[in-house]
């Protein structure tokens, strides 16, 4: 194994981006990748050169690196705030991380970065066959010990291999098993890929397991979707989600194209699902034709339309659940499938950045985002390119699922250059997609979301523990509940701590209350299951003064949290949340001081949702909310403004 060096620019100011304060996500500072072989009917034996990384940025000036493993090189980076890193691998980086033989070897690539970013990572094949796929690349914080291959039968023909897996060490003496077999190649060190590939068999359900976290990604060398169609495949790349992220509520939307597949995979013996907008497909190997008493890796695959406004899916225990984009039409010649995971509900998260993808040649000619949100808050979902001001969205229009009181929006990314940043304070989820033509030099890949645990977890007032520090309550008194998903737990194998002190009466309670004072408390729950295993998860509980009935937030910020805030985005976005409010004239009203006096917003009044550009300095902001039955609020926050630098916490989730 090769001796991996680095080395950054050491940046002065250590600071936390607003972006980047929240709950465990798809965003991070260190990540590992790898490729798999894409098919190319006419250089059946030679990567693609169209292989990319794509780095974006928060709202600070971020640096690092791109390691190559089995090169034993790097490439610095600099990204500029809201900016864009681009690396087309040449073709040395393009043989260095392209696997194409079962077993071992060093062709991964490790990206770390100064401040949280973002990372995707395309590949393309623009020669003879126009076949593509993308996938969002997760950080180490995000890995975990077990997963399900989630992929489909390839296509049966010349110089096609078939289905593949490709598993990346993050660190040193790592075990690979599959189907609970050891991989006789033996043990994996830091950076090292196992590659195993089918022959010409669907290995969607295998379960892959390690003693140490893994990356995993599912990278079909090509696949004819759905099957039984035979006028196009194309390769499929997605790293997916660890069984402790996969959740039992999800909502599926439907690209621009119009129909796309579902496949469902059960991690759980006797599962039961449900589903609302979807027709279960017959005839597919390997899969079950039923929705019921599913066992641990059988799966399910249905059809989804437009029409139906997507579709709605629930499951008495943890499912993983992969969409395909098609084209329209199933038999339309050339319709190249793309690949993506989909997160469960719970998965949720305030803000996400993505960029389309360049690639020439030749160039996708289309690229969407497809936004996934509550549909009770979908009109505050907001946009900003390239860190300009937010904005609402536009050039679609939003589909509404009743089943699962969902919503989601098809929005085409017309500027290639600039990044997209999206935003909701009660939630999203973002996917990404593009095509050549419809259905034609596809890829499809999750754009954003959160990553928390799901497996085995706990709530403080609805707040998922991974959360907490993120999300300072109000409140004093905290309900808490957790949520263990079956595997089933005996006597005396529950307990809770603050501060590292057990609560003894709370033993073996899934709920239970207690009040809290202002401060910082670590809050743990330990769980021993009936198989012998153990495990603990740790939250970091604020609580702070705030006033409960009515709130403001500046970019997500509690107004009370402000104090503690540094902006560098010169553009604020202000919402409130006032209880009880009806708008009427001169009813709400803001106010902004910066040492000279308030002087009041006209443009705002009555304005639940605003934006305002600040210079650098200190501001202080107030909100006075007059109620009908003439009782008035008024609130107030510090805002402090520095366009170079950001440090920023107590963001609300």
């Amino acid at each position: 194994m090769k001796t991996i060096k680095y080395f950054f620019i050491t940046v002065a100011l250590f600071v936390q981006s607003v972006f980047s304060i929240q709950a465990q996500s798809t965003e991070g500072t260190e990540f590992w990748v790898t490729f798999g072989k894409n098919f190319d009917l006419n250089n059946p034996n030679s990567p693609p050169f169209a292989l990319q990384i794509r780095i974006i940025g928060g709202n600070q000036q971020t640096s690092g690196t791109i390691y190559f493993t089995n090169l034993n090189t790097y490439i610095d980076f600099d990204i500029e705030p809201f900016g864009i890193y681009n690396h087309y691998l040449n073709t040395a980086q393009a043989y260095a991380v392209y696997n194409t033989v079962t077993g071992i070897s060093n062709f991964s690539v490790h990206i770390i970065a100064s401040k949280p970013v973002t990372v995707y990572a395309f590949n393309g094949m623009p020669g003879g066959s126009i076949t593509y796929d993308a996938t969002n690349v997760m950080p180490v914080e995000a890995l975990g010990t077990e997963y399900y291959q989630i992929s489909y039968m390839p296509a049966n023909g010349v110089n096609i291999e078939g289905d593949a897996y490709a598993v990346v060490a993050t660190q040193n003496n790592t075990q690979i098993y599959h189907n609970g077999i050891p991989i006789p190649e033996g043990v994996l060190y830091t950076g090292q890929v196992y590659y195993r590939k089918s022959s010409k068999t669907d290995m969607t359900g295998n379960l892959i397991t390690s003693n140490k976290p893994v990356a995993f990604f599912a990278v079909n060398h090509a696949a004819p979707i759905p099957f039984g169609n035979t006028s196009g495949t194309s390769h499929l790349f997605q790293q997916l989600a660890p069984v402790n992220t996969w959740g039992t509520t999800f909502f599926v939307p439907v690209t621009i194209t119009e129909k796309n597949i579902v496949r469902i995979v059960a991690s759980q013996n006797n599962t039961d699902i449900s589903q609302t907008g979807g027709t279960i497909r017959y005839g597919v190997p390997g899969a079950q034709t039923n929705l019921t008493n599913l066992q641990a890796g059988e799966f399910v695959e249905l059809d989804i339309h437009i029409d139906n406004n997507g579709c709605h899916i629930q499951a008495n225990k943890p499912v993983g659940i992969c969409s395909y984009l098609t084209a329209p039409s199933y038999s339309i010649t050339g319709s190249a499938p793309a690949q993506c995971w989909v997160p469960a509900i719970e998965q949720k998260i305030t803000f996400v950045k993505l960029a389309p993808f360049l690639v020439n040649p030749p160039t996708p000619k289309k690229h969407y985002a497809l936004i996934v949100t509550s549909t009770d808050t979908k009109d505050n979902t907001m946009v900003s390119i390239g860190g300009g001001a937010p904005s609402n969205l536009s050039g679609g229009i939003w589909k509404d699922n009743i089943a699962s009181e969902m919503s989601f929006y098809n929005m085409q990314l017309t500027n290639e250059t600039q990044s997209y940043i999206f935003t909701n304070s009660k939630g999203l989820i973002i996917f990404g997609y593009g095509y050549r033509t419809a259905g034609s030099g596809t890829y499809y890949y999750l754009a954003g979301s959160a990553m928390r645990d799901l497996d085995a977890m706990f709530y403080g007032n609805d707040v998922h523990f991974q959360d907490f520090k993120e999300s300072p309550f109000c409140e004093s008194l905290i309900h808490f509940r957790a949520e263990i998903d079956g595997k089933g737990i005996e006597l005396d194998t529950v307990k809770w701590f603050i501060n590292g002190t057990e609560e003894i009466a709370e033993r073996n309670k899934l709920v239970w209350n207690k009040t809290f004072s202002i401060g910082e408390y670590e809050i743990k729950m330990w769980v021993h299951f009936e198989n012998g295993d153990t495990l603990s998860k740790t939250g970091t509980l604020v609580r702070i003064n705030c006033n409960q009935e009515s709130a403001f937030y500046a970019n997500n910020v509690h107004h009370a949290a402000l104090k503690d805030t540094t902006f560098c985005n010169k553009t604020v976005n202000f919402q409130a949340e006032i209880d009880g409010f009806i708008p009427g004239k001169d009813h709400l009203k803001w106010y902004i001081d910066d040492g000279t006096g308030y002087v009041e917003e006209i443009a705002a009044q009555d304005q639940l949702n605003w934006n305002k550009q600040f210079a650098t300095g200190n501001y202080e902001i107030k909100m006075e909310v007059v109620y009908e039955n003439g009782n008035t609020v008024s609130l107030t926050g510090t805002l402090k403004m520095n366009v170079l630098w950001i440090k920023i916490k107590n963001v609300r989730y």
